[in-house]
């Protein structure tokens, strides 16, 4: 009865949005195990290379707002490449996993963000990934080398453990609230084509209702155009090294 009860709770689950999710970046960076310890509270001890591209998804809180985030987990070998890159249209989100402990699947990492850009929404947000800090003796990336690469490609930067699963969630959270603030500010429209983004029940209800659409504490108080987020009021483990 139990699981029963549980899964009549999955089925009328609503949500204020639709938000669709890439990951990508090159084989053997852990984006599988990444996206299994986000989606499952736990680590994929026997992951294989992804063929072509694995579904997920899971719905997450942000204030008042529950987004669901739909999850493309895209395969890194060269020979995936055409198929996978038909599912970057749309993309919301792109979240680029590097192996920190793996110097190569670094340097290529401008090429996966081009890709991203010139077919997902052109509103796309992105945030980089720096995947396997639980092994920082065995590091070919510093922390420093990788923010600067950030910062001059102008996406958001972390670093995870998809063994431990810290800082885990923070880069979901992340593009979820840049998203949401760019709804906020009227740049991005969740009803216009290749947005990436689409209403949910809830917020739909809430639209019928109003002829307004406020966010309300989305913000925090913060004022448009103000500054930088403040990730660690609001992401789980701001406190650690983060954008």
């Amino acid at each position: 009865m139990e699981g029963y009860s549980a899964e009549a709770t999955e089925l009328v689950e609503t949500y204020d949005f639709l938000m669709k999710y890439i990951i990508i970046g090159e084989a053997g960076t852990g984006k599988s195990c990444l996206l299994h310890q986000f989606t499952h509270n736990s680590f994929k001890a026997h992951s294989q290379h992804t063929i072509g591209v694995e579904f997920s998804s899971r719905t997450v809180k942000l204030g008042e707002k529950r987004i669901k985030l739909q999850l493309w987990d895209t395969a890194g070998q060269e020979r995936f490449r055409s198929v996978t890159r038909s599912y970057y249209r749309g993309a919301a989100g792109v979240l680029l996993v590097y192996d920190i402990t793996n110097r190569d699947s670094f340097l290529n990492l401008s090429k996966w963000l081009a890709d991203a850009r010139a077919l997902a929404s052109p509103h796309l947000v992105a945030v980089l990934v720096g995947n396997k800090s639980d092994r920082d003796e065995d590091r070919e990336v510093e922390w420093e080398e990788a923010s600067r690469w950030a910062a001059e490609h102008n996406v958001h930067f972390l670093e995870t453990s998809s063994l431990t699963g810290d800082n885990v969630e923070a880069p979901f959270l992340l593009a979820a609230r840049s998203i949401l603030l760019s709804i906020e500010s009227g740049a991005l429209d969740p009803e216009k084509a290749g947005s990436g983004v689409s209403y949910g029940d809830r917020a739909l209800q809430r639209v019928n209702s109003s002829s307004r659409h406020s966010f309300g504490s989305l913000s925090g108080g913060r004022r448009r155009g103000s500054g930088k987020l403040r990730l660690k009021d609001w992401v789980p483990g701001g406190g650690r090294r983060c954008c």
